[in-house]
């Protein structure tokens, strides 16, 4: 079995001194490991009727469509402001320094959908907060959140109760 963990690259100081970078591009780039970290993605929520699949830009895209795939549903991806082009729903949302938005267009899930929302990191999680806002604000059910990391000692996991998150795999440090 592919070690996940090997898969992973440690940058130090990057984007900025004092920040260990968790590089996932050796991962991707591995076939066995790719479709290892899809499938443990999916795995808690096969059988649980997912409507749709919620990618976070921009690396949600990469495991939002294949988890998407996976589960036999279509795939929406949120993204930062001037990048969709249709009526769309905003939202601001605090960061550690600063502010940012993500929009969503309207009507791209049916209300009442089950929506898996999907993301590389969980850091903060004020960018996975404000995606469940959005679904929300559209009538979505947030059925559950998947990451393929999970930074514990930000416990970014608070921001995001009560909903069910996994995360394939998590640093303490």
């Amino acid at each position: 079995m592919t070690d996940l963990h090997a898969l992973i690259q440690d940058v130090p100081n990057f984007p900025r001194k004092g920040i260990m970078f968790k590089d996932i591009t050796p991962l991707l780039a591995n076939p066995s490991g790719l479709a290892l970290a899809v499938e443990m993605m999916v795995n808690p929520f096969r059988g649980r009727h997912i409507d749709i699949v919620i990618g976070a830009e921009s690396r949600g895209f990469i495991f939002g469509t294949a988890v998407a795939q996976a589960l036999s549903c279509g795939f929406v991806p949120v993204r930062k402001p001037g990048k969709l082009p249709r009526e769309k729903v905003s939202l601001t949302y605090d960061l550690e320094y600063g502010q940012d938005t993500l929009e969503i267009h309207k009507g791209s899930f049916a209300p009442g959908a089950r929506c898996l929302l999907v993301d590389d990191l969980l850091a903060t999680g004020g960018t996975m907060r404000a995606c469940c806002d959005l679904v929300e604000s559209l009538g979505g059910q947030v059925a559950g959140v998947s990451f393929l990391i999970e930074l514990e000692f930000l416990s970014g996991r608070a921001r995001l109760n009560p909903y069910e998150i996994y995360s394939v795999l998590k640093y303490a440090q």
